[in-house]
């Protein structure tokens, strides 16, 4: 007659074989080492918003949410314009004010951390109307470039202290002939400045208005 047995299961992570918790992961788990890490991460993060929320504030006139980007003192060596980044933010709105659309997009995000600064790269790629200054017509300016930002953690914030603006590719175009209600046609709702936008529309509503 032979005799049954059950294998023994590998422990859940975070438990023992006995299925009580595993104090020396647990204490594993509270390391400095690790805190360290996951500190790390969530810097990486909020300076990754900060780029986001740029973005928004550059193409949507949200005065808001530029100066949130950043620090009272910083400075923006910006295409023809090199000074203070308060300077920039009240240029940047008044060229915003017609309204004309731009498109701001941001990736390949490089953050190099030293304790409460950071070195971060990001490619940017830029879609915009302006005017041509030798024709006086609307052109179409696609930009591809990095922004070199020194950022700087300010008590449990991160904004930009300092940045350059490179510049990698430039290509104009005439605007397209027509206006863009007839361009989009059916394609509903088209992007706005702040407050009309939809985006704004949805953070007035329950449970994200506040």
């Amino acid at each position: 007659m032979g005799f049954a047995f059950a294998p023994r299961l590998p422990a859940r992570p975070g438990r023992s074989t006995s299925g009580l918790p595993d104090k020396n992961l647990h204490e594993h788990l509270m390391s400095p080492n690790l805190e360290s890490q996951l500190q790390a991460l969530l810097d990486r993060e909020a300076i990754r918003e900060v780029m986001y929320a740029y973005c928004r504030g550059i193409d949507r006139g949200d005065e808001a949410a530029l100066r949130l980007a950043y620090w009272e003192d910083a400075t923006d060596r910006h295409g023809a314009y090199n000074g203070s980044a308060s300077g920039f933010i009240e240029k940047a709105l008044k060229s915003r004010s017609s309204g004309l659309r731009m498109i701001h997009q941001v990736s390949n995000i490089s953050i190099v951390l030293e304790g409460r600064q950071a070195a971060v790269e990001s490619y940017f790629q830029a879609f915009q109307y302006d005017t041509d200054p030798a024709t006086g017509r609307l052109r179409e300016t696609f930009l591809c470039g990095r922004y070199a930002d020194r950022f700087e953690k300010r008590g449990d914030e991160w904004r930009v202290a300092a940045r350059t603006v490179i510049y990698d590719w430039l290509k104009e175009a005439p605007a397209p002939e027509g206006d863009e209600a007839t361009r989009f046609g059916v394609r509903a709702p088209q992007g706005q400045m702040k407050p009309d936008d939809a985006w704004y529309a949805l953070l007035r509503q329950a449970p994200f208005a506040q």
